[in-house]
């Protein structure tokens, strides 16, 4: 609780310095003001994804990113029954695609039915990437400079990952210390937190377990089917090289009977000491989502079903060694700026990119675990770099409407050094 209040007193001292320093005008908080709905809330009306896939051998393996895109923008014009011609702008977030993958998801917008003036561009800020494509659509509303957007993200690790996506650095980063850390892998990054802060391997291993049970448990009741789209794919099996055309409507990377004796008989993957395990680390996946955003207004005047609403967001950097503390740091901010105290958040989505600095981050926050994931995680289903954002605003929005709850929080560490958080209200 020391810890909690220590992060809320930072994240105030954070936010009167820039309140002060730009006049910053203050509205209506906390959990009654967010609850209310206004004409120029910014909404909802559909959010979706595809399956994720195991990077390398799943259903998508073969896909390219801006194919699995092109489906899940088909399926949201499809659900939401949005003219296509409304829609001004598309933001997708993606860390791997060459180039950014700004041409190839201009092209899936096109292939998928919207029309020349529908814009679009790509975003990588790490593993938050579809999340800050969400935000900068809701912002570009909120701000007047268009009606309707998507906020998306898209990503093959398949097709993409590997040591080409490092970049190099020049004798100039790699000559400062704090600049350096940046490159360091997050394997490594990872495993130093989980020995900075005391996070012991036997509470990964139950917290991952924990988080393969949830999303069994979650698939076998059908949990999954509201938020999820089925694609139609082309699939070489590794074992005959025979393509053929398969249909994938789960994520494949769920696996039933984890325990955490048997996570415990898996090797360190980075230490000989470590504690950091494919088992209890995200897996790396495959897969797109997409969530349609405008002002309540808007939806009422064109009919649109509204799901939700997008609240605010909140992203700070933290020392790049300590890159998995992210959460940690965003979490209070965004609270600050809503009003909300963590009593307030019915569900959070926080992504487990590790079970050590997803564990650091609960304890951290004084969160109670049943809140967390209650579908499972990244280390049951996996984490789509650019992807998780989006994901975790459909997985939510979901989740919280199936059980008469309102408010929730998505939010990730991110490469580098940085975590990112935003508040969504249920409808």
């Amino acid at each position: 609780m020391a810890n909690q209040t220590g992060r809320a007193a930072q994240a105030q001292e954070r936010l009167s310095q820039v309140s002060n320093h730009l006049g910053g005008v203050r509205t209506a908080k906390g959990k009654q003001a967010l609850l209310e709905k206004n004409p120029d809330d910014i909404v909802v009306t559909c959010a979706l994804r595809t399956p994720i896939t195991k990077g390398g051998k799943g259903g998508f393996k073969d896909t390219h990113a801006a194919d699995l895109l092109h489906g899940a923008f088909k399926a949201l014009i499809e659900r939401s029954g949005i003219d296509p011609n409304l829609v001004e702008d598309i933001a997708v977030g993606a860390v791997l695609a060459p180039g950014g993958g700004a041409t190839e998801f201009r092209a899936a917008a096109l292939a998928a039915g919207f029309p020349v003036t529908s814009s679009a561009k790509s975003i990588n800020r790490q593993c938050s990437s579809s999340l800050q494509a969400c935000v900068d659509i809701a912002n570009a509303i909120k701000s007047g400079m268009i009606d309707i957007g998507i906020g998306a993200g898209a990503e093959s690790m398949s097709l993409n990952y590997g040591p080409q996506a490092v970049s190099e650095f020049s004798e100039l980063l790699e000559g400062h210390k704090e600049a350096a850390n940046c490159k360091v892998p997050m394997g490594v990054l990872s495993e130093k937190m989980a020995k900075a802060k005391g996070i012991p391997r036997s509470e990964q291993d139950a917290f991952a377990a924990h988080s393969f049970q949830k999303a069994v448990e979650a698939q076998k009741k059908g949990l999954f089917d509201e938020e999820i789209v089925p694609l139609k794919v082309k699939w070489t099996d590794p074992k005959t090289d025979e393509e053929k055309e398969i249909v994938v409507s789960k994520d494949d990377g769920v696996r039933q009977g984890i325990t955490a004796e048997s996570l415990g008989k898996i090797r360190p993957a980075f230490a000989k000491d470590g504690s950091i395990h494919a088992g209890n680390a995200s897996q790396i996946s495959d897969g797109a989502a997409a969530v349609l955003l405008m002002k309540r207004s808007t939806a009422e005047r064109i009919g649109q079903k509204i799901i939700g609403k997008f609240v605010q967001a909140s992203v700070v950097g933290v020392p790049p060694l300590m890159m998995g503390v992210g959460p940690a740091a965003a979490i209070p901010v965004v609270l600050e700026k809503t009003g909300l105290n963590t009593n307030d958040v019915d569900i959070w989505e926080i992504n487990e990119a590790f079970a050590s600095q997803c564990l650091y981050c609960i304890k951290e926050l004084g969160i109670p675990m049943e809140k967390i994931n209650p579908k499972g995680g990244a280390i049951a289903f996996g984490h789509p770099l650019g992807v998780t954002g989006a994901r975790q605003v459909s997985t939510l929005l979901t989740e919280l409407r199936r059980t008469g709850q309102k408010i929730g929080v998505t939010s990730m560490c991110v490469g580098t050094g940085m975590g990112m958080a935003a508040v969504w209200v249920a409808e």
